[in-house]
This record gives structure tokens, C-alpha cells and sequence, in this order.
């Protein structure tokens, strides 16, 4: 590797001996560079082994300076690390390569400590450190320059169990940083990090295909394998997986990228971290998740096993400002047998007391004398640096009566910069008096009278160093004239003494001089007091009161502060404040004020936070002992924190080097023993891993932060790691902050239930007994008073868990909801697997009848679920399939009714799962179904169900490829895609189910299970969700989703329009059924086109171009079919890449597919399997379990083949990710199917509600749409074929297809008219539609009200003038609109008329 020696930002490379061509290498491991300071890159034998590199940023253009021959630098390089490297024991050294071999390894820490102050000295975007053998180096050799470039001795490889092909035994592991397409064949390990292996169903052959990192790059592994080779690897590679793959570096053509074709595949065991410190481990009392918004990526129950994998006995959790990630730790830490303290770091306000500006209790009245000072000092630091200037005033009565000043000897050095800011030299303090004789005369000038000081506590801080050094006592009551000013002046912005002074009108004054400063700070307080007293301040104590008072809502800059929960009570006001910070406090951020912090203080450990905390800022700002005991003596505990946490306080000036930064840490250990407070060790937790550093800087970097590159290994550290880094404590005091002090802290906080088990539902009363009366009346009613068998097993079986588990109250709050609708004459359509429920049927909660397929007759109860067989011997998949018959008892036609749905799909076995019932309201009256739920329930026990916005793959992708971008580096794809998804699922924010309503019982409060907030902390809709996810409590808390749809809505608009009764629209129609595979029956010819081969343009499920070419592909012809399409759609990765093939390629018929998640059990229990069973397998199917790479279950396939199940089945399953509840299937599909029962049947009605609902959602655009059919499929010609088309154009295209079927079937639009259109319905007039105003694209809901409010009243308009005047929120704009539309008739402009006109005729 090259050598980069870095002057003043160029670059000056090492050339290669060969040509002197410089070289750049882009992956490579330490930047080092000759300055003045060489000392910084003392590292204390901690690396064993360095090499050496450059490392530009990606900037190939940096300009090359070769002042020197290779030899010469490479030299002089040399000479330059062995004097400034300490623990050094060896040099090896050839020209582009460097290896110094030092005593003793280094922890990750120390190496990223190493990194960090590299990168910040010399301002480096990167510096990474690697080590290679711990072997010594031998002694430097002179030899001449070798012909190669030397390399790191290859690692020899330990493979484990061969998965694939054969590892020969001698085999050496390459980095994949380090692989090129010229690198042959290689060995490479690491861990998977994404699998998309597949069959290819047409072939029988199969793509083996991973991605897989070693942290120094990522590579893509594939293989090809042949019909009839052994495919079983595909199975056997899942994501985590960590493996040895030997292969060639070839280039892929499909990714256009470099790859490794495998050879042989070895698994391995996974390196892990350990925690190997002897005796009691430490407990993390600081960690960060993935829900501290885009700043943490630590996976809560990762977090959680590894603690307990290194036998820690608890762990907490605390995310900035929120407690979202408490669910999931809560189930972790039930799973691993680890204690959970669930807490936050806070955003902390002292509103109380973070100034005061009377210290010490006085009766002393407002006006008594008092003395003025102030002090000029060699620095800030009162422990470090000396007084050089004491000034003084006594003020009696209001006057000046005596002064005092001297300079004093600080026994130091004043620094220059002190010197331009005081003026005072070293000449002025030159046989000045000393420290302990300049302050005992000071105090004797005093006297008992109180001090004033302009912002005190650093200049009380300085004296009360200097008496307590000298052996003085000094205990004054003092004044602060900061927070007066900061209580009185609020029109000033800052508050620096002379700004006051001047806002006072006060004479100038010679600022920075201690003499001038006193007087100064005398007269403001002099000139402050009166308007104190008129605010009925009489004596000092009173004052400072009176300043607390007015500065209480005053602007601060939020500190951090950590909450832990002690009990249920502390988790209770934890949520309290939680709640309010985010409702009545958030500022930017959810601000916790100390006075609410104090109101709900109980049950809560409060600690001092990381270098953002009031305590640690009050250290490095120097405040005085004293008054650091003030602050502190709100604290249970003080946290202390690795240096490299902290190190970015020596670049900001806050600390001159490392040994400053342990000096905050001991002081705060000394304020903890004094007060007799715990202090603790945190790591400040925001990833798990030291290599999961990357993904923080992507994130830092996409907030724009400056500093985002700068190492700051914040991972989960063991507790070797801590007692190393705190080790300059002293072997005791570090044991204690590292291990005891934090064990104290958990065992001081109580084991406790995040959530209760049980289900807390709100109160109904009678809902037990109403809700079985109405299901055993309406089962009565349906099938008579003996009902078969088979019904009432099954509704007895749902009653009784149902009851049982008391969810009753679910049942009988959907109920009333749908009843309530419909008596406002809206549908309800039911969604989820709720229409599983015979109990949810009968109560008329859902239309779906979930018995298998039968007959029954509405007159005299006859039913037959036996002769429901096809003449193939299948049973039919529903009901409305079945042929006609009529009942052999009375004659009568049978109605067919039954859809086959289990009922375990929606409770479990014995309703072990919580109903969740989901409801589709019209979107128009969504609104009325919450403000009902609201009257049942109560408003203040109804929330809108909380959501997390996390990062999505794409846009994660996209801080990545903008990082690497501007850092102008080039990386694999593979590797582009481990840092994307390691950066996926990060909380970007909070936002509201659009439908979803969380109901808390009368007798509890909201935080009795969690806090509440604003969706996306936006106020001003006054919306309150629930702050934890609703998934997280669904167990525990009534939850209904009632959302708005447009079927019921359209279904209303038809049933108005027509007069038909949809509920009574026969399923069988065939007519109907007839345009899923052809648009004939609407007299459109096959194969239009535009309109295709089918008649299901505007259909919901069946309307859009993918669902189309479905029905082109399956030609369905029964309603069942339909519903296994409408699983097909919506389930992902069912229908393209795996069904679709299946079905196309004649593998098997649609109906044996797998089209909705009970498509399985039902199977499966078909095929011989036990039901509980068919139920897992069912499960781990739906969810996507088994196509993330999760185990099968056990035996699960084996016993599928000895029941004959066939193999495309069972690979068909593998391929699925999520799939569609049946009942929702068949509920989405009778709605859609009524809709076309109207389309084919009421056709003017369906278009003009179908128009209508697309007009809503600015999808029609009258000038393209209603100038006739050939303007209308020029526009579709122009947007199909326009690549580049935008969301809102294919958005129209939409509607002009419908648009174009209209013409086609021979109807036409009658013209927008300003005195018969409509604002927003397509009303019928003889035959044809007139549009509404708002078809008019870009005319909006307001004008058209304003001109039907116009013709409403009857007004007759004479030209356009009168309707501008009649209409003003109709523009100009619209006017043209209009008139290019013909809307206007031939209005003229004005009704000004010429005297030839009025004339005219006489």
C-alpha cells in the first residue's frame, strides 16, 4: 500500500517504484501525517499491528507532489514512527508498506479512541485502524526496495460443517475490501445479510443467490444449478447465517457488478463478543434504540439477549424523549430471563432553579447595602487557574461609598489570550499581592454584607476556591444580577453586562477591568431594585422568589436527563410525563420542565444524563462546588461516560486534552461522594456492534450534521471494556461506578408487568346476554328452531371463546357501529379475517357467512350441506357457485349461502388470539362512525391508534447512495445494500392509523398503559394517538378500525340512484360474471384496444391493469375463483414469480392454488393433516416467516410428501411473504361484484357514481374527457406512451379508460351548464351525464359551490360580469375554463351596451 503524507490539505502519494505512476487505494487502514505535534499518535501498547495507507475520501483528482524519490519519503516516514510511537518493538518497513508491532493488543475502544483523535487532529473524513498477527515484528532491515509490493501474511481458514461443494484443506481468507476481478479464485467469511435463492419453475433449475459482509466490503455469492443437481443448499442458506464461500471473482452481467461464483460453501460459528470480567458483571443504564429518532440503531431485543449473554443481571432502555420501544423490550426480557428497566433520557428544563438569583436565605430587606465585585482570572477553570484582579464596591443607602481593587499574583503565567481580553500583563500582577492575602483583605472589606456579582457563580466560584485553599471561611449571601435581568428586560436577547448597562442608560464603563465591572454591576442592581419592589418584592428572599416566578416560562436550551422506573406507579407518572411533554411541552422537542418533573417524581430514579446534562455541563463549565451541591442534591445518581464519548468537548475548547476530560469524571465521582449519591459507569448505548458505526454516520450525515464522520464508537461494551477504560479511577472507585453502583441501581428497581395480560375492554352492559340473543334469534331466523348440527356446534364452539375470554364487548362495539351506519343507509363492508366468525354473521357485523357451502330455504328452515359437490367430485368453493335448486320440503327457491372459512383463522384454537374487527365505513360518513364511538365510549377514552414511520428500504437506500456520493466514494452493490439495511427500520416518525381507534376502559386512564401524543408532533390538527404502536397492546386494550372506503359510498350513490337493494344483487349473476373474462355483455367487442378482453374497467379489485391481465390469465367463471384472485392481488410474492407461473405454465389449475392464508389449513386438514398443525404451518406461511429464511416446522415438509401433497405446493409456499385473510377476500370481492352487477345491468347510474368518486380525488379532467371519444383515446395514446408520464397523468389514465368504455357502450356527457350542472354529482338527463363543476380539473370544491349557490338562487346572469360578481371565489382562471368548455353559453363579457343597441328598434 501506498504511503500518504498529508501537507496543509494536499496530497503528496507514494508512487509506485515501477514508472513513478502515484496509486490511489481507496479501502486501506491508517492516515498518518508530519506535523508539529507528532505526540498525538502515542497509542500506550494497544495495537498490535498498523499498517499504514492513505486514505483520500474518493477524491481521485487530488493533485500529486513528488518532491521527494520514493526511497527518501519512505525513509524519512520511518524515522517518523519510530520516534513518536510509544510501545514500539519493531519496524518492518519496504516502500508501500509499513507494520509496527507493538506490546499489547488494543480493545475496540481504544482503537476508535486511536481513530478518532487521528481523523479530528488532521481533519480526515476517515481513519480506520485494522490489526493483522499479534506477533512482534522483527527489527528494521536495510535492503533494497523488493520487485513486489509486500502483502499481509493470508489467513489460513477453520472451516466448519461444508454445506456445498469441497473446501480443500489449505485454503487462505481474503478480505472482500480487498477483492478485484483479477483476484481469482478465493476464500472470503462472513455473515448473510440478504437471500433471494429461487427455482425456476420453467426449467427446474435454481439460482442460489446471497449477499454476504466481512465488514471490510460486501460481495454478491451465485450459483446456477442444473435440473437435477442437488438444489437442497437453497434451503439450507438463511440471513445470519455466517459461512466460509470459496469461489472465482467474476463479473456479473445482471448486476452489472462484481460477484463470487461458488464453489464450496462451509458454515461457521459466528464471532461474537464476550463479556469475560470475573465475578459480578455491570448493567447498562444508558442504552439508545432504533426509536431514538435517526440518531440510534440498536435492535431492542438484540440489545436485550446480548446482555444476557454476558450474564448481565438487567438492562435498561432509554430513548431520547419517547418509551416506544418498552413493548418489545418488555417481551425480550420475559424470553431471556433478564430484568428490564425501562426508562428515557429526557429533554430537561430547569425552570425552577438553574439560576437563582439570591443564594442563601435572607430576611435582609431589597434595599440594604450591600457590596458589588467582580474578578479577572488566568482562565475559567477555578480549580486550575488563579484571580489576577479583585475590584470591589460598597454601596450604602444607594451611593458608593468605598471601593477596593488589586491585582493579585497568580503564581502563573497570564496567557495571551487573556491578556488581549483583560489588558492585564504580567508586569501589572508583578509583586502584587498574593492569593490568600488579596482575598483575606477582599473579605475584610466585605464584612458580613451580601455580595452582588453579574452572573455570580463564577466569580463566588473563584473566591470560594481561593479562601478554601488559603483556609478562609467564606459562606455569603450573594446576589446575581443575570436571572434579575433575564426576569426584567425581556426585550433584550442576551444579557452580557454592558448590553445591560446600556438598555439602562448607564454611563460607558471600561468592560473586562474588575474595578469598572463591580461599579457597574452595583449601579444595575441599584437601578433593577425598584421595579422588583413594585412587584412586591420587600426582601432578598422575597427577590429571588419573585425571580424564579417571572423566568419560569423563559426560552432554555433543553438538557438531557435520565428517568428510570422504580415501580408501576413510577411507570405510571413516567407516561404522565411523557404525555405531557409531547402535548403541552413540545418545543422542537418533548420538553420535560423541572416543576412537572417534581409534580410526578415518584416511582422515578432521576440521573444527570451524558456531557447534555445539567450536572456534567456544570463540571466542565467550573461552577463552584457549592454550587454544584445545589444543582446535584436534585439527582438519585450521576453518570459518568467513556472518554471518547466526550472527546468532541477538546475540538469544541471545553477541554484542553484527555486528562481534562477524565478530570470531569473524577470531579463528578467527588460530587457523588460527597453527597452520597451513586455513580455509575453508561456507555451512552446507540448501536450493538463496533462495526455498526457506519450506519450512525449515514444517518448523522443525512441530518446534515458537520461532525458526522468523526469516530464515536458508542456500541454496547462489556464490562471488561469499561473496567479498562475507567481504570485511572483507581482499581476500587472503578469496580464500583463500572459494577457495583449500576447492580445497586437495578436491584433498587422492582420486576414488573409492562402490559397486563388481560384484556381491558371498556363496559357495555348486557353485552354477554345481548350479544347471544341476537346471534341464537338470528340463527333461528335463518335455519329454524332446530338449527343442523353443524351450526350450532360451530356457534356454540365461537360463543364459548368468545365468553369465555370476554370478548364480548369487541363483538357488541362493532356491532352497534354497523347498525348505526346502517340506519344512516350505508353498507358496511367488513375487512380481516372477522367474516371467519359465524358469531360476527349472525350479529350483523359482516356479510361473510364462513360455513361450508350449503342450501338452505328462507320459508321453511330446510338446509343441505351434503349435495354440494361438483359433477368432478370437488366440492364447490362457495355457495353462489352452486347450481339453483328449489327446496324438496316447500317448493320454494333454496337461497345458497356458505363461503368454507375456519373459524380458528380469526381466533386461534379456543380463541387464543384477540379479535380484531376491521370496518369499512363509506368515506363520507367515517367521520360520524368516530364521533359515535366517541358517544359510546366517552371522548376522553377514545385515542386514534398510533403508528411508527421508520426508514423504508428505498429511502434508506437513498442516504446511502448520497453519503457515498459525497465523500466520492464507489462501493459493491452488495455493499450499498448491507449499509441500506442497516440503516432500514431507524424511526423517521410517528403518524395515526387512518382508521384505527384504541378504546381505554371508564375505569382506567390512558397511562395506565401508555403515554399519548400528537401524530408526527403536529398539534394542529388537535388529533391524540397513542404513543406506543397499536400492535404493541392489541392484547391488552379494545382496538377498532373503521375506515373509509369508497364501495359503500358508491354502493349508497347506486342504491339511490336505481332503487335496488345491493344486499339482495344475487352472486351468480351470469351475466355479471360474464365481463371477468370478456367486456361483451357491456357491447363492447373483445379485445378492444383499449378496453382488452375483459369488461372490469372501474371495478374495484378486478379494475386495474394487473388485475385485468390476472383474469386474462385464469379466466374465472366462478365467485370463488374471484376471491381466490382477490388473494392473489393482494398477498405479496403469491401472484408474479410464483402462482402466475404455476397457473400459465399448466402446473395446476387456479383452484388448487394458494390464493388467501386458509387456503392451507383448509388443505392441509383436506390432505390428512392434524388441524393444529395445518393452523402452524398456515401461520408461519402467512406471516412470511418461512420466505425470511426461518425453520420450518419440524417435519412439516417430510409429512406434506407422505401426504401426497405435491412439490410445486409446497415451493410455492416457501416463495410467500404475506397473504390475504379469506374472509376479507370474499367481502372485497361481494362489494366489487355488486358494483358490477350495476356497471353491466344500471350502467348510467355506475358511471355517474363512478365518476363522481374519481372527481373527488381530482381524477377527472373534463377538456380531455367530455369532447368526445377521439380526443379521449388521443390523450390515453399520449400518457401510455409517454415514459416519463407523471403520477397524476397515470392517475387520469385511469379514468379515461373508463371514460372511453362509456362512449363505446353508446353514451355521451351532456355540456357543463352554469344553470343545471351540479357542483360535484354526474347527474342522468335523458340518456347521457352531465358533469358537475368540479370535472373541471383545477376549478376546486369552493368555486363550484359558490356557482351552485348562484343558480340555487335563482339568478339570471346577463354576462360574465354577473357572474364574477354572484361568484367571488370563481377566478379568472375558472371563467376561461368555463368558457372554453361551452359552459357559458354565449354570455358576453360585460353588460355594457352601445346606444345603437338600445336604440335599435325605435
Amino acid at each position: 500500500m501506498p504511503l500518504g503524507i498529508f501537507h496543509h490539505r494536499q496530497s503528496m502519494l507514494l508512487a509506485d517504484t515501477v514508472g513513478h505512476i502515484p496509486q490511489l487505494v481507496v479501502n486501506l487502514v491508517f492516515c498518518l501525517q508530519l506535523f508539529a505535534r507528532p505526540h498525538i499518535h502515542r497509542i500506550h501498547n494497544k495495537v498490535v499491528v498498523i499498517s499504514a495507507g492513505v486514505e483520500v475520501g474518493g477524491n481521485k483528482h487530488l493533485p500529486v507532489v513528488p518532491p521527494k524519490p520514493p526511497r527518501r519519503l519512505h525513509a524519512d516516514a520511518m524515522a517518523f514512527l519510530r520516534r513518536d510511537l510509544t510501545g514500539l518493538e519493531g519496524l518492518v518497513g519496504v516502500v508501500g508498506h509499513i507494520a509496527a508491532g507493538f506490546a499489547a493488543p488494543g480493545t475496540p475502544s481504544d482503537i476508535a479512541m486511536l481513530e478518532w483523535r487521528i481523523a479530528a487532529e488532521y481533519g480526515f473524513t476517515r481513519v480506520k485502524i485494522t490489526g493483522n498477527t499479534p506477533a512482534a515484528a522483527p527489527a528494521e532491515k536495510k535492503a533494497a526496495p523488493p520487485k513486489k509490493e509486500a502483502k499481509p501474511a493470508p489467513k489460513k481458514a477453520e472451516s466448519g460443517e461444508v454445506l456445498f461443494g469441497k473446501l480443500p484443506k489449505d485454503h487462505h481468507r481474503t478480505d472482500i475490501s480487498e477483492l478485484t476481478l483479477q483476484s481469482g479464485t478465493v476464500s472470503v467469511t462472513g455473515k448473510v445479510f440478504a437471500a433471494d435463492s429461487r427455482k425456476i419453475q420453467k426449467t427446474n433449475a435454481a439460482v442460489l443467490s446471497f449477499d454476504m459482509t466481512d465488514y471490510t466490503g460486501s460481495i454478491h455469492v451465485s450459483k446456477y444449478i442444473r435440473q437435477g443437481d442437488d438444489q437442497s443448499i437453497l434451503d439450507k442458506i438463511r440471513v445470519g447465517d455466517y459461512l466460509t464461500v470459496r469461489g472465482d471473482v467474476i463479473f456479473n452481467r445482471y448486476d452489472n457488478d462484481m460477484a463470487i461464483d461458488v464453489a464450496a460453501i462451509a458454515k461457521e460459528t459466528a464471532p461474537q463478543r464476550q463479556d469475560t470480567a470475573e465475578g459480578d458483571k455491570r448493567v447498562e443504564l444508558h442504552l439508545h434504540t432504533r426509536y431514538s429518532t435517526l440518531d440510534a440503531l440498536t435492535d431492542p431485543t438484540a440489545a436485550v439477549k446480548t446482555a444476557a449473554r454476558w450474564g448481565h443481571r438487567a438492562i435498561a432502555v432509554t430513548d431520547h424523549g419517547v418509551a416506544q420501544a418498552f413493548p418489545e423490550f418488555w417481551h425480550a426480557g420475559a424470553k431471556c430471563g433478564i430484568k428490564v428497566i425501562y426508562g428515557v433520557e429526557g429533554y430537561y428544563i430547569n425552570d425552577v432553579d438553574d439560576l437563582l438569583a439570591v443564594h442563601g436565605e435572607s430576611d435582609l430587606p431589597l434595599d440594604t447595602d450591600f457590596v458589588g465585585f467582580d474578578i479577572e482570572t488566568t482562565g475559567l477553570d477555578s480549580h486550575i487557574h488563579r484571580i489576577t484582579e479583585i475590584g470591589a464596591v460598597r454601596v450604602e443607602n444607594g451611593v458608593v461609598t468605598k471601593s477596593f481593587q488589586t491585582f493579585v499574583d497568580p503564581g502563573m503565567p497570564i496567557p495571551p489570550e487573556i491578556v488581549q481580553l483583560t489588558g492585564i500583563t504580567d508586569r501589572d500582577v508583578y509583586g502584587a499581592p498574593g492569593e490568600a492575602e488579596a482575598v483575606r483583605a477582599f473579605l475584610d472589606f466585605v464584612g458580613d454584607l451580601p455580595l452582588v456579582a453579574h452572573n455570580a457563580a463564577f466569580d463566588i466560584g473563584f473566591i470560594t476556591a481561593a479562601a478554601k485553599r488559603s483556609g478562609l471561611a467564606f459562606d455569603p449571601v450573594y446576589i446575581d444580577t443575570l436571572p434579575i435581568a433575564q426576569a426584567l428586560m425581556k426585550q433584550l436577547k442576551k444579557f452580557k453586562l454592558d448590553i445591560i448597562s446600556n438598555a439602562l442608560g448607564l454611563p460607558d464603563f471600561n468592560h473586562h477591568r474588575a474595578s469598572d465591572d463591580a461599579a457597574v454591576c452595583a449601579r444595575i442592581f441599584t437601578t433593577l431594585r425598584p421595579r422588583l419592589a413594585d412587584k412586591g418584592a420587600k426582601t432578598l428572599s422575597d427577590a429571588g422568589a419573585l425571580v424564579a416566578e417571572l423566568r419560569k416560562n423563559d426560552a432554555r436550551r433543553p438538557r438531557h436527563i435520565t428517568l428510570l422506573v422504580q415501580n408501576k406507579v413510577g411507570l405510571k407518572n413516567l407516561y404522565e410525563l411523557i404525555s405531557k411533554s409531547h402535548l403541552e411541552h413540545f418545543k422542537k422537542s418533548p420538553i420535560i420542565p423541572k416543576s412537572l418533573l417534581m409534580q410526578y417524581r415518584e416511582g422515578i430514579l432521576i440521573g444527570s444524563a451524558c456531557e447534555a446534562g445539567e450536572i456534567f455541563d456544570a463540571v466542565v463549565r467550573n461552577r463552584s462546588d457549592a454550587e454544584l451541591d445545589r444543582l446535584a442534591a436534585f439527582y438519585d445518581y450521576f453518570e459518568i461516560q467513556p472518554l471518547c464519548n466526550n472527546h468532541f468537548l477538546i475540538n469544541d475548547g471545553k477541554a484542553r486534552d484527555e486528562e481534562d476530560l477524565r478530570e470531569f469524571n473524577r470531579r463528578v465521582l467527588a460530587l457523588g461522594r460527597r453527597l452520597g449519591k451513586l455513580v455509575v459507569a453508561t456507555g451512552d448505548v446507540h448501536f450493538l456492534e463496533p462495526e455498526d458505526e457506519i450506519y450512525r454516520h449515514i444517518l448523522m450525515a443525512s441530518r446534515k450534521f458537520p461532525d458526522a464522520d468523526k469516530p464515536l464508537p458508542l456500541y454496547f461494551k462489556t464490562t471488561d471494556e469499561m473496567l479498562k477504560e475507567f481504570s485511572y479511577l483507581g482499581e476500587a472507585d472503578c469496580r464500583d461506578v463500572v459494577v457495583t453502583a449500576p447492580n445497586a441501581i437495578a436491584d433498587s428497581v422492582e420486576s414488573f408487568e409492562l402490559l397486563p395480560k388481560d384484556l381491558f375492554p371498556p363496559s357495555i352492559p348486557h353485552a354477554a346476554e345481548d350479544l347471544e340473543r341476537m346471534v341464537w334469534d338470528k340463527t333461528h331466523e335463518l335455519y329454524g328452531e332446530n338449527p343442523p348440527e353443524l351450526v350450532t356446534m360451530r356457534i356454540k364452539e365461537e360463543l364459548d371463546a368468545i365468553l369465555g375470554r370476554h370478548y364480548e364487548v369487541i363483538y357488541m362495539s362493532a356491532q352497534k357501529l354497523v347498525q348505526n351506519s346502517l340506519e344512516h343507509g350505508y353498507l358496511v363492508g367488513s375487512r380481516g379475517s372477522v367474516g371467519s366468525s359465524m358469531v360476527a354473521y349472525m350479529s350483523g357485523i359482516t356479510e361473510v357467512n364462513s360455513l361450508p357451502p350449503h342450501y338452505r330455504c328462507p320459508k321453511c328452515k330446510f338446509t343441505d350441506f351434503e349435495n354440494v359437490f361438483m359433477p368432478s367430485g370437488d366440492k364447490y368453493g362457495c355457495g353462489a357457485d352452486m347450481p339453483d335448486r328449489t327446496c324438496p320440503v316447500c317448493g320454494a327457491k333454496l337461497a345458497k349461502d356458505g363461503f368454507d372459512i375456519p373459524f380458528e383463522t380469526f381466533l386461534g384454537f379456543g380463541g387464543d388470539k384477540v379479535p380484531d374487527i376491521d370496518l369499512n365505513f363509506s368515506g363520507e360518513y367515517q367521520a360520524n362512525a368516530h364521533k359515535y364511538t366517541e358517544e359510546l365510549f366517552g371522548r376522553d377514552h377514545v385515542f386514534r391508534a398510533g403508528t411508527i414511520g421508520t426508514l423504508a428500504e428505498k429511502t434508506a437506500y437513498g442516504y446511502v447512495k448520497k453519503y457515498l456520493e459525497e465523500r466520492g466514494m464507489t462501493v459493491s452493490k452488495a455493499e450499498e445494500n448491507r449499509l441500506a439495511a442497516g440503516c432500514v427500520g431507524v424511526k423517521r416518525t410517528t403518524g395515526q392509523h387512518p382508521g384505527g381507534l384504541v378504546i381505554i376502559p371508564q375505569d382506567k386512564d390512558v397511562t395506565d398503559f401508555c403515554p399519548v401524543q400528537h401524530p408526527a408532533d403536529d398539534a394542529t390538527g388537535g388529533i391524540i394517538t397513542t404513543h406506543f404502536e397499536y400492535h404493541s397492546m392489541e392484547a391488552n386494550l379494545l382496538k377498532l378500525d373503521e375506515l373509509g372506503h369508497d364501495d359503500p359510498t358508491m354502493i349508497r350513490m347506486l342504491e339511490d340512484a336505481t332503487g335496488v337493494n345491493a344486499r339482495e344483487i344475487p352472486l351468480d349473476d351470469p351475466e355479471t360474471m360474464r365481463i371477468f373474462t370478456s367486456p361483451e355483455p357491456l357491447g363492447v367487442p373483445d379485445g378492444d384496444p383499449i378496453v382488452g378482453h375483459t369488461g372490469t374497467i372501474g371495478v374495484p379489485e378486478f379494475g386495474t391493469a394487473f388485475t385485468r391481465q390476472m383474469l386474462v390469465d385464469t379466466q374465472p367463471h366462478e365467485f370463488a375463483t374471484l376471491v381466490r384472485l382477490s388473494g392473489f392481488s393482494h398477498g405479496t410474492d403469491v401472484w408474479a414469480g410464483n402462482i402466475h407461473d404455476i397457473v400459465v405454465n399448466g402446473i395446476a389449475p387456479t383452484d388448487k392454488c394458494v390464493g388467501c392464508r386458509d387456503d392451507i389449513m383448509l388443505y392441509l386438514i383436506d390432505m390428512g393433516m392434524e388441524p393444529k398443525r395445518a393452523f402452524k404451518f398456515m401461520e408461519a406461511v402467512r406471516k412470511g416467516a418461512i420466505h425470511k429464511g426461518k425453520p420450518w416446522p419440524d417435519g412439516i415438509v417430510e409429512e406434506m410428501q407422505q401426504l401426497g401433497v405435491p412439490e410445486w405446493w409446497i415451493e410455492s409456499c416457501r416463495k410467500i411473504q404475506y397473504l390475504f385473510p379469506k374472509a376479507h377476500a370474499v367481502a372485497y370481492v361481494t362489494m366489487a361484484f355488486r358494483i358490477a352487477w350495476f356497471k353491466v345491468h344500471e350502467p348510467l347510474a355506475y358511471y355517474s357514481a363512478y365518476f363522481y368518486r374519481r372527481s373527488q380525488k381530482d381524477g377527472f379532467d373534463a377538456e380531455s374527457m367530455l369532447q368526445g371519444i377521439d380526443k379521449c383515446l388521443a390523450k390515453i395514446n399520449a400518457i401510455r406512451r409517454n415514459p416519463n408520464a407523471t403520477a397524476k397523468e397515470e392517475d387520469l389514465l385511469t379514468t379515461l379508460e373508463a371514460v372511453y368504455e362509456f362512449y363505446r357502450r353508446g353514451f355521451t356527457f351532456a355540456p357543463i351548464d352554469i344553470y343545471k350542472s351540479d357542483s360535484y354529482k354526474f347527474l342522468i338527463e335523458d340518456g347521457c351525464l352531465r358533469p358537475p363543476f368540479v370535472a373541471i380539473s383545477g376549478l376546486g370544491g369552493s368555486a363550484a359551490e359558490d356557482l351552485k349557490r348562484a343558480q340555487d338562487s335563482g339568478a339570471k346572469f346577463v354576462s360574465i360580469d354577473d357572474i364574477s360578481d354572484a361568484c367571488p371565489k370563481v377566478s379568472t382562471a375558472h371563467l376561461d375554463m368555463l368558457r372554453k368548455l361551452g359552459a357559458l353559453g354565449d354570455l358576453p363579457e360585460t353588460r355594457q351596451v352601445s346606444l345603437f343597441d338600445a336604440f335599435g328598434e325605435m
